[in-house]
């Protein structure tokens, strides 16, 4: 099973995906926003299952809906690690 990380950083992609979708947004916009929040509940549920313990400035993005720098600190991280 994929490293629940990874598959976090994929959820908070395809985030920025649907987000950016304007094309989708603008021909359906209700199934945009289920789309949002599909991927909104992928994250939350992503986010229980983080093993302990949780790099703390991660946690303070995701708690704080930070998506964009908690993907960032991901990426950084698996290009250190």
């Amino acid at each position: 099973m994929p490293d629940t990380t990874l598959l976090l950083a994929s959820a908070l992609r395809d985030r920025l995906r649907v987000i950016s979708d304007r094309e989708f947004y603008a021909r359906d916009p209700a199934a945009h926003l289920s789309a949002l929040k599909e991927v909104s509940g992928r994250i939350e549920e992503l986010q229980r299952q983080l093993p302990e313990p949780v790099d703390p400035r991660l946690r303070h993005f995701l708690e704080r809906c930070s998506y964009d720098k908690a993907l960032d600190l991901l990426d950084s991280s698996a290009k250190e690690g």
